[in-house]
């Protein structure tokens, strides 16, 4: 199937329903679909809401309605963020776009349950559990009436094959991570850290105090010198493009000669070198998950997964550029023995497991 084929496929798939939801591979061409679809749907006398997690989204919809001569389509549209979905009235609506909307969350109801029109929403990854809260946000508002994920745009070569290397290491032992008190500071060990982090978890009250001992914990792993150690030798040993996708802006200053986040304020040059290929290691955070396109981009370094299948999802997305005939390799570090490899796990889940290898630190460099 061509890739005009396939947005027609999903595009046919939401005929006829007033409420449904897409779920489309990056690089498939999710934005242009809405757009498709507004076409379809479209009338001078109606207003139409699109709303989306960030502005890069936005602006990415005017981009491409300018690419593919449909500008004429937003002349009745409003742009909303999520935060801000609630400030519009539903009585305005006729058509409401949800962009991302497993980005969904029960406290947009108090716009959602006063809107009666259409709504169309469109996600790379749907929320993998149903009675989730974005689960259930996603069933009532817009169900699913379509799939179309990563490996069926590889197998259709609209995106290029992957492969993926989870590099398997341990908690060290050496007394390395400082351990800040009211007092003053001590050294002690991952490990030990590590131990400490879970009894927390173990014995916090239910609720709140849970969640905040396993962020705490979560923060903890990703801040532990031996991934930051082990990244820096994988990164030596790699000698095609390569991104690294670290945890904090300072990690990424450490790690790469060249860093993309918002406190560095050679960002824009750096981007734009490791664009063109004057830089071939860049590092970055998060905000370069989504809406930027690296050409000739063939590896990528993943320095923790958050058991998080979306992140991880549109971090491997940006490996997913090439000539169909190529492949990319993702590099992710995972701690054995730990949550860490429970997430990691989990996060790739949705991927072909035979493209997925899994090594031990000692033999993978």
């Amino acid at each position: 199937m061509t890739r005009d084929e396939i947005q027609k496929q999903a595009l046919d798939a939401t005929q006829g329903k007033h409420r449904c939801g897409l779920a489309l591979a990056t690089g498939v061409g999710k934005t242009l679909v809405g757009l498709l679809h507004l076409e379809r749907e479209f009338s001078p006398l109606k207003n139409i809401l699109v709303v989306a997690p960030k502005r890069s989204i936005i602006d990415e919809w005017k981009a491409q309605a300018v690419k593919f001569e449909k500008e004429h389509l937003l002349t009745n549209v409003t742009f909303s963020t999520y935060l801000s979905i609630n400030k519009h009235n539903p009585a305005d609506y006729d058509i409401v776009y949800l962009d991302e909307c497993h980005n969904l969350l029960d406290s947009h109801r108090e716009f959602l349950d006063n809107y009666t029109g259409m709504i169309l929403g469109l996600t790379g990854t749907p929320p993998k559990r149903e009675d989730s809260a974005k689960g259930m946000m996603v069933s009532e508002f817009c169900p699913m009436v379509h799939t179309y994920v990563t490996d069926d745009a590889v197998e259709a070569k609209i995106l290029n094959d992957y492969k993926i290397i989870v590099h398997e290491l341990y908690l060290s032992n050496d007394k390395n991570v400082v351990v800040k008190t009211k007092s003053g500071s001590f050294f002690t060990s991952e490990k030990a850290n590590y131990q400490y982090w879970c009894g927390r978890v173990e014995n916090a009250s239910p609720g709140k105090s849970v969640q905040i001992a396993r962020i705490m914990r979560m923060k903890a792993l990703m801040d532990y010198p031996s991934k930051e150690k082990y990244t820096k030798k994988l990164l030596d040993s790699i000698r095609s493009k390569c991104i690294i996708f670290a945890n904090t802006q300072e990690q990424a200053d450490r790690i790469c000669n060249h860093s993309y986040h918002s406190n560095n304020p050679n960002s824009a040059t750096n981007l734009e070198d490791f664009k063109v290929g004057n830089l071939t290691k860049l590092s970055c955070v998060l905000q370069l998950s989504e809406g930027v396109n690296i050409p000739n981009l063939r590896q990528g370094i993943i320095m923790h997964a958050y058991g998080n299948e979306r992140k991880s999802a549109q971090r491997i997305g940006r490996l997913l550029r090439l000539n169909p005939d190529e492949t990319a390799t993702v590099h992710i570090l995972c701690y054995m023995d730990s949550v860490d490899e429970k997430w990691v796990k989990e996060a790739l889940e949705g991927y072909d497991q035979s493209k997925i290898t899994w090594v031990d630190y000692k033999i993978a460099l």
